[in-house]
C-alpha cells in the first residue's frame, strides 16, 4: 500500500529484515544489559531503527522502571508501564512507533541458549506463544527488582571474576528472572509441556513451513509417523500437526501483509503456495478476508 506515492509508514518494501545477536565488541557473548537509548543507539548502528519493524533472532525483555514506551509485537500495540515487564520471543516483529521515548528501562537481550539448560526446556514452549507483558504486584515486583539490580552488577563487574564464572553467574541470575516471569505468565506451567518429537517437530516447521505444509514432508524427514507429529502436538498445544503448521504459515503471511508493501502474489510465494488463488481462499477460509482487505484494514 502506498501513501502519496510513497510506502505506508512502517511498511517495508521487500521483506521484515532479521537482527541476529551480536555481543558488544570486548565482552563475552551471552547477554547484554542496556537501556532503550542504548538498544536504539545499537540498532541505528546496523540501519535498522526502532521505529520500523524488525525481526530479532534472539529473547528480548524490557523492565520498565519509570515512564511509559509504545511497542508493537506482531500484531498488538503495547504500553509498557512503570512495573511492567515486556517479554519478546525470537523471530516476533518488533516496532517501537516512538523510538525510545522517555521511558526509564532496563533491557535484557539474550539468544536461545544462553539461560541454563533447565531453564531453557521450561522457556522454549514460549516460541510458540504471544508476547507476554507481565505486571507484577508490589511483592512480586520487588523481588524481581532484587535479582535485576543483582544482574545489572554483575554484568557490570566483568573484571571482578574469572570468564566462566562470571559467565555462570549471569546465566544464573537471568534464569531466576526467567523462571519467576514464566511464572507470572502462566502459573500452571512449571516444566516444558512439549516432548521432544514436537520440538523436532516445530523447529523443522520453522525452516521449512515455505516450502511445504504436509504433515507426512515432516514426518519422513525426522524420521517419525505422522501420527506421532500429530499426537505429540495435540498433546504439547491442543491442536494436531496439520493445523500448527497452517497457523504458522497464516501467522508469517499476516506478518508480511502488515509489515511489508510485498504484493499478495509474492507473500503467497514466501509462505509455500505454488498459485495465489489457491493463497487467497487458505487466508479467507482462515480469517474471513482475503489478503487485500486484512492488509487494507491493519495498520503496521
Amino acid at each position: 500500500m502506498k501513501e502519496n506515492g510513497q510506502f505506508a509508514a512502517g511498511r517495508r518494501p521487500s521483506g521484515i529484515p532479521r537482527v541476529s545477536y551480536r555481543p558488544t565488541p570486548g565482552r563475552p557473548p551471552g547477554l547484554e544489559v542496556l537501556d532503550l537509548p542504548g538498544l536504539a543507539v545499537r540498532a541505528a548502528g546496523r540501519e535498522l531503527p526502532l521505529t520500523l519493524p524488525a525481526r530479532p533472532d534472539f529473547h528480548l525483555i524490557v523492565a520498565v522502571r519509570g515512564g511509559r514506551v509504545a511497542c508493537s509485537v506482531d500484531f498488538t500495540s503495547y504500553t509498557a508501564r512503570a512495573g511492567d515487564w515486556l517479554w519478546v520471543w525470537p523471530g516476533q516483529v518488533l516496532r517501537f512507533p516512538d523510538g525510545p521515548g522517555d521511558c526509564d528501562a532496563t533491557v535484557l537481550v539474550f539468544p536461545t541458549g544462553f539461560p541454563s539448560a533447565a531453564t531453557d526446556v521450561l522457556i522454549r514452549d514460549g516460541e510458540h506463544a504471544p508476547c507476554r507483558l507481565v505486571s507484577p504486584d508490589a511483592a512480586r515486583q520487588a523481588a524481581l527488582l532484587r535479582y535485576l539490580d543483582a544482574l545489572v552488577d554483575e554484568h557490570r563487574e566483568l573484571p571482578g571474576l574469572a570468564l566462566e564464572a562470571y559467565i555462570e553467574t549471569l546465566r544464573h541470575l537471568l534464569s531466576v528472572i526467567l523462571i519467576r516471569l514464566v511464572h507470572l505468565a502462566d502459573p500452571r506451567r512449571t516444566r516444558s509441556a512439549g516432548s521432544e518429537p514436537f520440538h523436532l517437530f516445530r523447529r523443522a516447521v520453522e525452516e521449512g513451513f515455505g516450502r511445504t505444509h504436509r504433515v507426512e514432508d515432516y514426518a519422513a524427514r525426522l524420521g517419525y509417523s505422522a501420527r506421532t507429529l500429530t499426537r505429540a502436538t495435540r498433546a504439547a498445544l491442543g491442536c494436531g500437526a496439520k493445523r500448527y503448521i497452517d497457523d504458522r504459515v497464516l501467522l508469517e503471511a499476516k506478518r508480511l501483509l502488515i509489515h511489508t508493501s510485498l504484493p499478495p502474489a509474492a507473500v503467497s510465494e514466501r509462505v509455500g503456495f505454488a498459485y495465489p488463488t489457491v493463497f487467497s481462499a487458505f487466508f479467507r477460509q482462515r480469517t474471513g478476508m482475503t489478503p487485500t482487505e486484512f492488509r487494507s484494514l491493519a495498520k503496521p
